[in-house]
């Protein structure tokens, strides 16, 4: 198995497994979205407890999980592995290692891609925390739908949302999250060799909608949340 340590630890190898977990990461993201605007349903709570307790109960999806927290350590630690090498090799050589950018993609993203996923993962801690944790800890309210009982995430959900600090904080990580897809969207297709005369031009143009589309949902949900007090 050393052929496969020493692939996984070879730059190329970080990238492949970049551009893997990357690209589970933006399904999971879609994913997500879709579950988190039942918070706007207007109907106190019910849809997104509801859809909370089936994704915290089902065994499938319990074991996707532990897939997805894998996934943004492992993202988290080939990206900074990557950071690093680079910031090692620009002080050895004493010269600015040019970026190499990928075609139709921020040179703003590109070039502070690990400032802008340090950023990420400070958010996704924060998150964890706030919402995760503590419904595991217990340290949270219950709802009864149709004699069933089940936790009130949406009560937690709807407190942090009053502080305005954290949806400022949100609606920024969001932002960070555009820049930080707009780039890894396309350059993991193009690791992976998925770059063609025909098809990147879609590619391109998938990427940016799904970099701006995406994180504007999410941010909608915490203004309006605030908005309706």
């Amino acid at each position: 198995m050393s052929w496969f340590s020493n692939f996984l630890t070879s730059s190329i190898g970080r990238k492949v497994v970049m551009s893997l977990t990357g690209l589970f990461l933006i399904i999971f993201l879609a994913v997500h979205l879709v579950g988190n605007l039942q918070l706007l349903a207007g109907d106190g709570g019910k849809a997104f407890n509801l859809y909370a307790e089936f994704m915290t109960t089902n065994p499938l999806i319990k074991t996707t999980s532990y897939l997805l927290y894998a996934g943004i350590l492992l993202h988290a630690f080939q990206g900074w592995a990557l950071w690093r090498k680079n910031r090692k090799a620009r002080g050895s050589k004493g010269y600015a290692v040019k970026v190499n950018k990928v075609a139709g993609t921020n040179s703003f993203a590109a070039s502070n891609m690990g400032w802008l996923g340090t950023i990420i993962f400070v958010f996704i801690a924060v998150h964890m925390y706030q919402f995760w944790l503590q419904m595991k800890l217990g340290a949270t309210p219950m709802a009864t739908y149709d004699g069933k009982e089940v936790k009130d995430l949406y009560a937690l959900v709807s407190t942090a949302y009053e502080n305005i600090g954290f949806v400022i904080f949100y609606v920024v990580s969001m932002v960070v999250i555009g820049y930080h897809l707009v780039h890894g969207f396309q350059s993991a297709f193009q690791t992976l060799g998925i770059n063609h005369r025909k098809y990147t031009p879609f590619i391109q143009g998938l990427g940016k909608a799904y970099a701006i589309l995406i994180p504007l949902g999410f941010a909608v949900i915490p203004i309006v949340m605030y908005l309706r007090g």
